[in-house]
């Protein structure tokens, strides 16, 4: 496919931590320079292909092996995909990796780290103020876990950075690995 290699960039970090904005400004990005973007929001997912899905940890690893399924299948056409989910524990992270390399199709892990403090003070769904008044449980980072990646091809800290140098950060990663 002459220069129309898709990839799966794959945007994981704490609930409120910029992940979908991130995406979403890339993808806009791309499009304005003529790429196919899909992004594959985890709260969209989990409307339409993982619905009825729980929180548990088997059935959260449900929901980031089908979307990692979707991703690579369409980064396997030629588009690039932005998967702005949280995917809290390594080991459901770690087989989309091997899903895409045994299909030969690239993939890049980006940790959005930006700290909890930061997460719970935009706390952009309100998650953060419904656990602290205790009508939440099991939310990722506070009392449910969060295994940050240890080597991801990008660690965006984003406290102190706006979205356009994030995702600008992004996209040299892309440009340097040959996927634009």
């Amino acid at each position: 496919m002459s220069g129309a290699s898709g990839a799966t960039v794959w945007l994981t970090g704490l609930p409120s931590a910029g992940k979908t904005t991130i995406a979403t400004a890339l993808a806009e990005r791309l499009r304005g320079e003529g790429r196919r973007v899909e992004v594959l929001d985890g709260d969209e997912v989990r409307t339409f292909l993982s619905a009825g899905l729980g929180f548990s940890r088997a059935e959260r690893d449900t929901n980031v092996q089908r979307i990692g399924f979707v991703a690579e299948l369409l980064a396997s056409h030629g588009v690039t995909v932005l998967v702005p989910v949280i995917a809290p524990y390594a080991d459901s992270r770690e087989a989309v990796a091997k899903r895409h390399a045994a299909e030969g199709t690239p993939y890049l892990e980006v940790h959005v780290a930006t700290p909890l403090r930061v997460c719970s003070e935009r706390d952009v769904k309100g998650l953060y103020a419904k656990q602290a008044a205790g009508e939440l449980t099991g939310l990722t980072g506070v009392d449910d876990p969060y295994e940050e990646p240890q080597s991801p091809d990008l660690r965006l800290e984003t406290d102190g950075r706006s979205v356009t140098e994030s995702a600008t950060a992004l996209h040299t990663l892309l440009r340097e690995r040959g996927l634009l």
